[in-house]
């Protein structure tokens, strides 16, 4: 399973009437009260279709923003056809807290989210140029809300607004629904899951983005709850994938063919290859529509990609390392340029506030590349004081540099 390690834990312990949720806490299978918001019909739903692809399962890839870089989705192609490895390559991950002043659920976006979001055009757009589809994860929080405890329609259709907000403004081809964390029921007044939220946030958003994707980490309380007043959970879901890496299992969700599921679930870095290989026989002997990736850092790991793509589309996966160039100056948290990256920085000088619309995170930086010709110099405070450092290359290990420069800048010129 997946973690994601900015959480903000807000309690809340409100016991008046308000929109999203009543006082008194709902088991697992109490109804939802009925409302003036009409049903949205599955019949009446478009869904969202990948079109292009390869010959063979589509290849969906999970991205720690807080620790790698959206890039390393598109540096991956198959060495005959040229078609990218990955198909969608998913943020992760946004957040679904509880705002206790309008008292009902937000979307919510730490740091790195927020540069990768703000920053579309060199985080987001590159990829979709590429042909592949960049989604929004939503995680939550520890703080008692999540996709499964709405108890009304008008609170499923609030949030689902604020998501089809992100997607319009980001210009994300979709969302996908994570249900871990939520801590359903321990939040004082904070009610429990129950049947028919997640189904009613599924209508409510593919309502609103009728020809975007929306996807399913098959996780969490809402696994239980994929059908209501005669409705499925895939009339509204366009793919679902099994949560646990290193393992073969696929997702039972009710409208849901093999063509659109992914029984296996390999992280690059931990999933030994033997087990990836015998996922993706299985994959293909079943007929299967998705293979899962997640963890895919700043290491050429077309190695391992190949053993699996072979298998998948009888091609090897080619590393591109000058597929996501980027001009600039461009900070890495870990040293030898892996971790997560801030944006192509251009020439100026910067404060720390400055740098962090570029995804810059104070005492963060262990590496850095610097565009040909131009002067880099490091402050270890904010607005150009304390120790400096001059450099006019990249410089894979700021730790070397004598003071050690590693972890402590916080502001810089460029020129």
């Amino acid at each position: 399973m997946k973690n994601n390690n900015l959480f903000l834990i807000m309690k809340a312990t409100f016991c008046s009437s308000i929109l999203f949720w009543s006082c008194s806490k709902k088991d697992a299978t109490s109804p939802i009260k009925s409302n003036s918001l009409e049903n949205v019909q599955a019949s009446s739903i478009s869904k969202a279709s990948i079109t292009g692809s390869k010959n063979g399962p589509i290849g969906v890839c999970y991205v720690e923003v807080n620790n790698n870089s959206m890039d390393n989705v598109g540096k991956y192609t198959l060495q005959s056809s040229g078609k990218q490895l990955f198909d969608i390559g998913i943020i992760f991950a946004a957040n679904i807290n509880y705002d206790a002043t309008q008292q009902k659920a937000v979307l919510y976006n730490n740091t790195q989210v927020t540069s990768v979001l703000n920053n579309a055009a060199t985080t987001i757009q590159p990829l979709q140029a590429k042909g592949i589809k960049v989604m929004l994860s939503i995680l939550g929080n520890h703080q008692g809300v999540g996709i499964s405890n709405f108890t009304s329609r008008a609170a499923a259709h609030d949030f689902a607004l604020q998501l089809s907000n992100a997607v319009t403004t980001y210009g994300l081809d979709g969302i996908d629904f994570d249900d871990e964390y939520a801590e359903y029921g321990q939040h004082g007044s904070l009610p429990n899951s129950n049947d028919s939220s997640f189904m009613l946030l599924l209508q409510e958003l593919r309502s609103l983005i009728p020809n975007k994707l929306i996807t399913f980490y098959y996780i969490g309380p809402s696994i239980s709850h994929l059908t209501y007043n005669g409705t499925q959970a895939g009339s509204y879901v366009d793919y679902s994938w099994n949560p646990y890496y290193g393992t073969f299992s696929a997702p039972s969700v009710p409208g849901l063919g093999n063509a659109n599921l992914g029984p296996a679930a390999t992280d690059v870095t931990a999933t030994s290859q033997s087990t990836a290989v015998s996922m993706a026989n299985s994959t293909k002997s079943g007929g299967y529509g998705v293979y899962l990736y997640y963890n895919l850092d700043a290491t050429d790991r077309s190695g391992y990609l190949s053993a699996i793509s072979n298998v998948l589309y009888n091609e090897n996966t080619v590393y591109n390392t000058s597929a996501t160039t980027t001009t600039g100056v461009v900070f890495y948290k870990d040293s030898y340029y892996n971790g997560a990256a801030t944006n192509g920085i251009p020439k100026g000088s910067y404060t720390l506030t400055q740098l962090q619309s570029y995804g810059f995170v104070n005492d963060w930086a262990s590496s850095v590349k610097i565009q040909s010709g131009w002067t880099l110099t490091l402050y270890s405070d904010d607005n150009f004081s304390g120790t400096s450092w001059t450099l006019t290359s990249d410089n894979n290990w700021l730790g070397a540099l004598s003071p050690s420069a590693n972890d402590v800048v916080s502001s810089v010129k460029i020129q």
